[in-house]
């Protein structure tokens, strides 16, 4: 029984049941586990069923090993907040290393003792489909890399969490989505907010009434950014402000309302003369309209000194207010200017595990590719919306 169940758990290693052909995995797993080559299909099939038959021991055996994740993508993002962030994990870990830098794999692997088996180039990536430690892959590249990435990764047999923006255009999303759904992987979008304690709490003061009826909704977010950054280059990033800082602005809106806009209108303003926004845009100016008839008003810019990272609901019982909303650390939440006492989590950990969960139990996860998708739809419509000077209706 001991045996089947561990030809079982790595021919599911995610909990999935969509496996064909298992006669060739049960004799890789043989050699894998120093087995003879003596497995009939009629055996396979008995120990199969053996196990079908008691789940509650098999879910208990897959609990003993975490979730296998290998990051794709070394850059500040992943170094500074994602990586440190298994440390607080309880259902993932960092197993496995992917990047285009030598240097970056030897000192992040090291600091992190990934074993050097485990540290693959881009262009030795392939071979992570042999690596049964490696669960998920999470891209943490810019927006414009993540479709292939994506596709690649689940195409080795990998789940994948990639990073906001999913990437730059509608067609490009609907090809993750459809990658991840035809190899039997799950799809996560790293909207680390809708793991966060204080926006949490913000939805359910917005969902449960105790706001009253919901009046308005601002949400402002920009910094200044210097120059020559690759996310002012529109090739990498998909556009400027609104396809980075401006996501929050937007994702925060569509959460707190707990509704989908059917119109959208917008401006985009960029200084002249400054060569950060050659190729994108600077500051965006939108109002999402909701079917209810509520409006939520938006912005997002790349030159606001000081920045702005906020958010506020207007009801008809009490305004909430976010100041900071969606920084790393340091959110903070008041309801009628009294400050609500709530003790922040590790938001990253958070994410990782939810993941982590739902690839043990096959179970869509709260931020799916679906999520990424809709955000790029409405920022596509923004843009138009700023092009034409029409207001745009979405479908």
């Amino acid at each position: 029984m001991l045996i089947y169940t561990k030809i079982v758990l790595n021919w599911f290693p995610n909990g999935c049941t969509h496996s064909k052909n298992s006669i060739d995995h049960f004799r890789t797993i043989a050699y894998t586990l120093s087995m003879p080559f003596d497995i009939t299909r009629r055996e396979a099939l008995a120990g199969i069923a053996a196990i079908v038959a008691q789940p509650s021991y098999l879910l208990k055996l897959k609990a003993e090993r975490p979730i296998g994740w290998a990051i794709l993508g070394l850059g500040s993002y992943a170094t500074n907040q994602i990586m440190p962030a298994f440390s607080a994990c309880t259902e993932s870990k960092l197993v496995a290393l992917i990047s285009g830098h030598s240097d970056k794999l030897e000192r992040f692997g090291s600091q992190y003792g990934i074993a050097k088996s485990h540290r693959y180039t881009y262009d030795e990536m392939d071979a992570i489909k042999h690596n049964p430690d490696i669960d998920v892959v999470y891209i943490i590249t810019p927006p414009s890399t993540h479709p292939s990435f994506t596709i690649r990764a689940a195409n080795l047999g990998k789940h994948v969490c990639s990073e906001k923006p999913m990437a730059p255009t509608v067609a490009e999303c609907q090809s993750m989505i459809d990658a991840c759904k035809r190899n039997h992987r799950l799809l996560q979008i790293g909207y680390r907010c809708h793991y966060e304690v204080h926006n949490l709490r913000a939805i359910e003061a917005c969902r449960s009434g105790e706001l009253g009826r919901i009046l308005s909704i601002e949400s402002d977010h920009g910094f200044n950014i210097g120059h020559g950054q690759w996310r002012t280059q529109k090739a990498l990033a998909g556009g400027g402000s609104m396809m980075d800082i401006g996501i929050y602005s937007l994702n925060a809106l569509r959460y707190l309302s707990g509704e989908e806009p059917i119109e959208v209108s917008a401006t985009i303003t960029s200084p002249a003369n400054d060569d950060r926004f050659v190729d994108c845009e600077d500051t965006v100016d939108f109002t999402l309209t909701f079917k209810s008839g509520l409006k939520a008003h938006g912005t997002s810019g790349y030159s606001w000194s000081p920045g702005k990272n906020q958010f506020k609901v207007v009801g008809s019982k009490g305004t909430l207010v976010a100041n900071p909303a969606t920084a790393y650390e340091g959110d903070s939440l008041h309801l009628n200017d009294l400050a609500l006492n709530i003790t922040p989590n590790n938001q990253w950990a958070a994410q990782m595990d939810h993941f982590s969960t739902c690839i043990r139990h096959n179970k869509k996860p709260a931020t799916p590719g679906e999520e990424g998708l809709k955000d790029i739809k409405i920022i596509q419509a923004i843009y138009e919306s700023a092009r034409t000077g029409l207001p745009v209706r979405l479908v």
